[in-house]
Parts: C-alpha cells; structure tokens; sequence
C-alpha cells in the first residue's frame, strides 16, 4: 500500500503563524504557532515543517518562538506511541542560519535553493552531513518560456541555474532528499506543480517532498499516484488553514490512517 507522507506547515513571522501566497507573506492571521502545532498533534500529524519567514526574507529571526514550538511539539508528543518530528525551514543559506535552525535540535533542516549561489558551502556542507537524514535540499523554481525550469529562493530576487544543471551537480554533491516548490502555485491553492514534480522525479536519484499548491483531496490522490516513482511526501499549508478539507481527510487521502 502506498502511503503519502504528510507536513503541516506552520508559517512564523513576528511570532504569529500566517501564511504564504506565490512566495508572499499573505495577509490572513492564525495567532499562536504553539496553538496550531498542538492542533496538527491531536489530529495524528507524524511530521511538523515549522518556517521562520522573517529569517527567508531577511529581516529578523523567529528562533526563541520556533523553540518554544519545538519544546511544546516534543513534550505533547512524548506521550504518543508515534512522536511528532520537526522539519525547520526558512532562510536556511550559510553556516550561520544553519547553526541557528541546528539549535533547535530538529529532526531535519531544509536548506534554502539560494545556498547554490555559494555552491563551495554547500558542496562541504553536504560532505558534512552525508552519513545522516539531517539536511534536505529545498529545490524552489519558476518556469521561464525561454529557459524551462529556473531555480530561484522564495523571499529574494535571487534566481539560479537551469533545473536540470541544479540536479546534476546536487547529485554529484550528495543531496539525500529535495523539497520541491513551483513557486507559482506556492499558496495558491492552483494544483500541486506536478509539471516539476515529473521532471525532478525523472532526474533526480533521491528522495522527493513536494511542497505548495494543494487545493484538494483530489490533489492528494495525484501525489500519492507518484509516490511508486520516487515522491516521499508533501507538504501542506493553506489549503488546511482555509478549510478545504481537515487534516484527518488529508492523512485518508494519503493513506496514512
């Protein structure tokens, strides 16, 4: 049986979960981050994927309210059979941010596709860590009629090169595991990108999460159609927070209940 494995997001910035639109800080409010990561606890989340937006848009950092949610996640957990794992995400770029998100003792960092403009960090980076399921590889990119596939870093003007140039020297590099986004579809519930979804699942030798876009059940059914081709899991956000279906249809869609 194939299950899909599912990551709450839980967006940070100046403390309060919100969320993301097409890379955006949109301006819908849902308070407390504790609150929201207690919620996805009760609803039999395995995995919580916990950004720091401040530190992806370069104007400050989240880590004491991160910890707290870290802290709050990991002792409501421990009563469980199945304790809830941490996926840190945002802004992750240098060895600075990195030491930051690695203070929060999580079970995986994502490091953000911008690390590839200092590919010398993040080639020793990789080194560092290959033994582990410590890092994974966000892999942002935006479809440019000339180009095809261009990676770029949500909450910069930063864009990189071609997809299938990033995935021939990150596999020569040693990543383990990419979060992909279509960050034209990030937040705006239009469809999960599976246009590159197929084209990483093509090319890449390693693990797949996908990330943004999910609207629907019916998109959850799409993604677990392609787990038997290398996807692992997906990470969702607004479609949850907007009501369009609960958690606990998700993880049926998923097959994970």
């Amino acid at each position: 049986m194939t299950i899909l494995e599912l990551l709450p997001a839980i967006d940070v910035t100046g403390g309060q979960a919100v969320r993301l639109s097409s890379g955006s800080i949109d301006e819908g409010s849902w308070g407390s981050p504790i609150d929201v990561a207690r919620s996805f606890n009760e609803a039999g989340a395995r995995w919580v994927h916990l950004v720091d937006l401040d530190l992806a848009f370069g104007r400050g950092t989240n880590t004491e309210v991160l910890a707290e949610v870290v802290a709050a996640v990991r002792a409501e957990s421990a009563r469980s059979s199945a304790p809830v794992r941490i996926q840190v995400s945002g802004g992750v770029r240098n060895a600075e941010s990195l030491e930051r998100a690695l203070s929060l003792s999580p079970d995986r960092v994502n490091v953000t596709s911008a690390a590839l403009a200092d590919s010398s960090w993040l080639e020793s980076t990789l080194a560092r860590y290959a033994d582990s399921d410590l890092l994974a590889l966000g892999l942002d990119a935006r479809y440019n009629p000339e180009r095809g596939w261009v990676t770029v870093a949500r909450g910069t003007d930063w864009s990189g090169p071609d997809l299938a140039e990033a995935l021939a020297w990150l596999e020569s590099a040693g990543v383990r595991r990419y979060i992909v986004t279509d960050v034209s579809k990030d937040g705006s519930l239009a469809g999960p990108g599976a246009e590159l979804l197929d084209e990483v699942l093509a090319q890449a030798a390693c693990r797949v999460v996908a990330s943004g876009g999910v609207a629907s059940l019916a998109d959850l059914e799409k993604l677990r159609s392609m787990v038997p081709y290398g996807l692992e899991g997906v990470v969702l956000g607004k479609a949850l927070y907007v009501g369009n279906f609960s958690f606990e249809q998700a993880l049926e869609a998923a097959g994970s209940r």
